[in-house]
Order: C-alpha cells, then sequence, then structure tokens
C-alpha cells in the first residue's frame, strides 16, 4: 500500500475569543493532560529520572503538576486552550 504524504490540517482556532470563566476550566484540563500523559508513561514502566533516558525508562517529567516548569506546563495549556477553542468555534457551549 502506497502511503501519501501526511500534512496536518487543524482547524484554525486562533481568533476564537474564550470567556474569562472557561481559563480555570483550561488550566484544570491541562493538569489532567499531564496526569493521563504521566500515568500512562507509569504504566508502561517508566519512571522519573533527572534526564530522559529511554533505555532505562526514565523521564524528568513524571512529577506532579504543580511541579513542572511554566514552560512544561505552557505544553499542556496549549492542549486544553485550543481544544476549548475548538469546542467553542464548532459552535458548542460549555456551562457549568
Amino acid at each position: 500500500m502506497e502511503h501519501k504524504k501526511y500534512i496536518p490540517q487543524p482547524i484554525d482556532v486562533e481568533g476564537v475569543e474564550l470567556p474569562t470563566e472557561l481559563y480555570e476550566l483550561a488550566e484544570r484540563i491541562a493538569e489532567n493532560v499531564h496526569e493521563v500523559w504521566a500515568a500512562g508513561r507509569v504504566f508502561e514502566g517508566w519512571s522519573y529520572g533527572p534526564e530522559r533516558n529511554d533505555h532505562l525508562k526514565q523521564h524528568p517529567g513524571i512529577v506532579p503538576y504543580d511541579e513542572l516548569s511554566e514552560q512544561e506546563k505552557e505544553y499542556d495549556r496549549a492542549t486544553a486552550f485550543n481544544t476549548l477553542k475548538l469546542i467553542v468555534s464548532l459552535g458548542f457551549k460549555i456551562g457549568k
């Protein structure tokens, strides 16, 4: 089977403004994104290590979310905000 070159085409959510009340939700989603990632790694036999070592299955990111650097948290936050923006851009309403 011949595969064509894959060109990612995410939906553009750059101009979507989120209501400020969703910022707390975005932070909770970001924290959960990290928890899901870390749980998956631990399930696969990974543990904390000061440097990433694929052979020993060690990774410095296997720590609680609040111990991550702001730079590391921003990766998870971007996922959360982009997901919420997509939901809003598709016409869904988010309420409590």
